[in-house]
């Protein structure tokens, strides 16, 4: 019997195929183990891993503010894991993971089986961690037919080699490391952060075993998208680690009753807090980058090399001033559109709509097929669809054309605020604009508008320095200067043209009459000269109307002028980066303050402006700032208007900070529809109020808040004690015509008639 048996051509066969099958399989292996499919890493390049790492932005207060990755990842050390985590784990993955070396025989055969021979495409599974880590760490390619077998291998072979590099905490700890988790996530450390707020080692139970639920399917459990489906999940975890007696029925049963609670975190280029801030460094940190070398004497990497970027921006601070922003500007866009109705230059101006439809990849698209102008609009003005956008509190979806769009958002007003330390220039707040992923545009950093009556403090300390006593008078009355331009008042400034007003009454009024006047009694060539001491770097042109700010600079070069009169004169640079290091502590660069060495003009001077600009707030253009938003606090400031109201400006200063708004639009043709609505005391000023008000409620912020200006000396005191207005005597008024202007030239002083000379008051006409 068994002679026959042995002797049977089928068991012949089966043994043959059997062989066969084996050899197959031994030659298959060999392929892939000798890299015909691919090169394997060896045991030293996986000795070497090195895994691309985020670079973290650390704000001045120590929180994290924004990653710069390709994978979002950051690697934590075996000891930072806690237990409750490490146990869902095992119990969810892999709960003989202590037990065996890395590779379980039995499924992978299964898979080979089935695979090959029953043709099961979804066989898979049987993966222990490091097998899952293999492929967490090289992925997996197309190879087709056998694609799922040879990827199957290619990790056994990986997974075994880790097992004799590493031992099994390091390979817990390189698994976790390097996990997928949703949206764009990589590692258990950067999951906890992004959806928890908290460090992997603060984790609660319930917390890890969503995290650990996750892994299954990272999109499908996403808690954030679908929270019933990740809680029903997490529920899962807790009951295998019951039933591993990982945790007892009492702590499962308490876990699964507790909410779902989210701490998510935007740490997307487009969200999360300070995005233009971010966007800013980024460039930044990319050329300096390229002046460091790492190791392998290569630039570093921002994506990669996870390094570690320390700035001066105040976290708390910088939601702070985000909040103030949005709460005024959703308030100010109701007004602004209001204001308009249906009549608005987004809807009835074409060369407004057609400049910025020709930056859309749509009309270039039909420019290239030749069609015109005219035709493009009428093509893009039809086919109305869905469209999510940009609105305040939350997104909306409207039906609407291309066109319909562009409109839409045309209509928008922006912002620009910034918030530094006058003594270095560090900066504690920067917020570019009123939402980053629909306007990417910086106002702080790219932007450069007209600033307005922001511009007069320059003027008028170039005056102070030029001779000019803080007490002369200047005629109010219009004056028409070369080149036929004639500067108007508003409000009642310019109702009785023989009123005369001293500087600091005509500042903190901001009346343009006497600013211009200021600036050619000083010489135009003189404040040019005393603006660039002061941080402008801007080209100023030689023309009376940059008195009244006609002149394009940017708000950073206005932070580094204001800086100076709360910081002995020297302005200073604002800076934001403090040092960059490696992911492991080692300070490759660090960042000082730029202060310039010396004074842009005297103490006396300083002391004197001050007390003009406090006269802003405390009776002037600023008021507001007293009765409306009830600030107690020492703040000394000045408000800008530009022409047709494009802009408005305002900036407030107090002993420890210096603050600067902008509002306006981003196509400088679209303004405020009335100065009512579009002056800097109502555009800008409630920015800067607001932020106030929040920081006044928060004590972390006292050095800031109660900090108080200096007594001014007395000779100061002294120097501006006058009356703040003088109306021209009885003879002035007879032998002046004030309806009669007159055309003044740069730094040409009138001859004075007799009855001027007799009776006059330090007066300036």
């Amino acid at each position: 019997m068994l002679e026959r048996i042995k002797n049977s051509p089928k068991l012949k066969w089966v043994i043959r195929i059997i062989l066969a099958l084996a050899a197959i399989f031994v030659l298959f292996f060999a392929a892939i183990y000798f890299g015909l499919f691919g090169e394997i890493p060896s045991t030293k390049d996986l000795s070497e891993l090195k895994q691309n790492e985020a670079t973290q932005v650390l704000s001045a207060d120590g929180n994290l503010i924004g990653k710069y990755y390709i994978f979002d990842r950051q690697p934590i050390s075996y000891e930072q894991i806690p237990q409750n985590l490490t146990n869902a784990l095992l119990a969810t993955e892999d709960i003989r993971f202590f037990e065996h070396d890395g590779i379980d025989n039995r499924s992978l055969m299964r898979v080979f089986v089935k695979s090959i021979l029953l043709q099961d495409r979804s066989s898979g599974g049987g993966s222990t961690l490091t097998l899952q880590l293999a492929k967490n760490l090289y992925g997996r390619k197309d190879y087709g037919y056998l694609g799922i077998v040879i990827n199957k291998l290619q990790e056994s072979i990986i997974a075994s080699r880790l097992e004799d590099v590493y031992d099994k905490k390091e390979i817990l700890t390189l698994y976790l490391n390097t996990v997928p988790f949703s949206d764009n996530t990589f590692g258990i450390e950067s999951a906890s952060m992004k959806f928890f707020n908290k460090h992997t080692k603060d984790l609660k139970l319930e917390e890890s075993s969503v995290l650990v639920g996750m892994l299954k399917a990272s999109h499908y459990y996403n808690p954030r998208l679908f929270p019933e489906r990740s809680k029903l999940r997490r529920d899962v975890v807790l009951v295998q680690m019951k039933k591993y007696k990982f945790i007892s029925e009492e702590q499962m049963e308490k876990a699964k009753t507790s909410p779902l609670e989210l701490d998510y975190q935007y740490y997307g280029h487009d969200q999360g807090i300070a995005p233009y801030f971010r966007e800013q460094l980024r460039k930044d940190l990319t050329k300096i980058l390229d002046t460091l070398k790492n190791n392998r004497e290569e630039p570093y990497n921002i994506y990669r090399d996870g390094l570690i970027v320390r700035t001066t921006l105040d976290s708390k601070m910088q939601q702070l001033a985000e909040q103030a922003v949005n709460k005024h500007m959703a308030e100010l866009q109701t007004a602004h559109e209001k204001s308009y109705g249906t009549k608005g230059p987004w809807i009835t101006n074409n060369a407004i709509l057609l400049d910025a439809l020709k930056r859309t990849a749509q009309y270039k698209k039909l420019q290239e097929k030749g069609h015109s102008d005219k035709e493009i609009l009428s093509i893009l003005d039809k086919n109305p669809h869905e469209i999510e956008v940009f609105n305040y509190g939350k997104n909306k979806v409207i039906k609407g054309t291309v066109l319909d769009s562009i409109r839409y958002y045309q209509k928008f007003l922006n912002a620009g605020f910034m918030a530094v330390t006058p003594k270095t220039g560090a900066v504690m707040a920067w917020v570019g604009g009123v939402d980053f992923e629909h306007f990417k545009y910086d106002h702080v950093a790219q932007s450069k508008r007209q600033v307005g009556s922001t511009f007069k403090p320059i003027v008028y300390t170039a005056a102070l320095e030029s001779g000019i006593e803080p007490c002369s008078y200047f005629s109010i009355n219009e004056v028409t200067y070369p080149g036929g331009w004639t500067p108007k008042n508003s409000g009642s400034y310019g109702d009785d043209p023989f009123m005369n007003y001293n500087m600091k009454t005509a500042l903190s009024n901001s009346i343009n009459t006497i600013a211009v006047k200021v600036l050619m009694e000083t010489g135009i060539s003189n404040v040019i000269n005393q603006a660039h001491k002061m941080g402008i770097e801007s080209d100023l042109p030689k023309v009376p109307s940059i008195a009244l700010g006609t002149a394009e600079i940017s708000l950073k070069e206005m932070t580094k002028v204001y800086t100076s009169f709360v910081n002995d004169a020297k302005p200073s640079t604002p800076y934001y980066i403090t040092s960059i290091e490696d992911g492991q502590g080692n300070v490759l660069v660090e960042f000082k303050p730029e202060v310039q060495k010396s004074p842009a003009y005297s103490e006396q001077n300083r002391e004197i402006m001050i007390e003009m600009m406090k006269a802003t707030v405390n009776e002037g253009t600023a008021t507001r700032l007293r009765s409306t938003y009830g600030l107690k606090n020492d703040i000394s400031g000045k408000t800008g208007t530009t022409q047709s109201n494009k802009d408005g400006w305002f900036v407030g200063i107090t002993p420890k900070m210096v603050a600067i708004t902008w509002v306006g639009t981003d196509d400088p043709r679209i303004g405020f529809r009335n100065t009512r609505i579009g002056q800097g005391a109502n555009s800008a000023l409630p920015v800067f109020a607001l932020f106030m008000q929040a920081l006044n409620k928060d004590s972390d912020f006292d050095g800031i808040t109660k900090a108080r200006f200096g007594s001014p000396s007395s000779q100061v005191t002294a120097m501006m004690d006058c009356e703040s207005s003088s109306r021209d005597n009885f003879f002035s008024r007879i032998f002046n015509n004030p309806d009669k202007s007159k055309v003044k030239k740069d730094n040409k002083k009138e001859k004075k008639g007799f009855f001027k000379k007799l009776f006059g008051k330090k007066k300036k006409d």
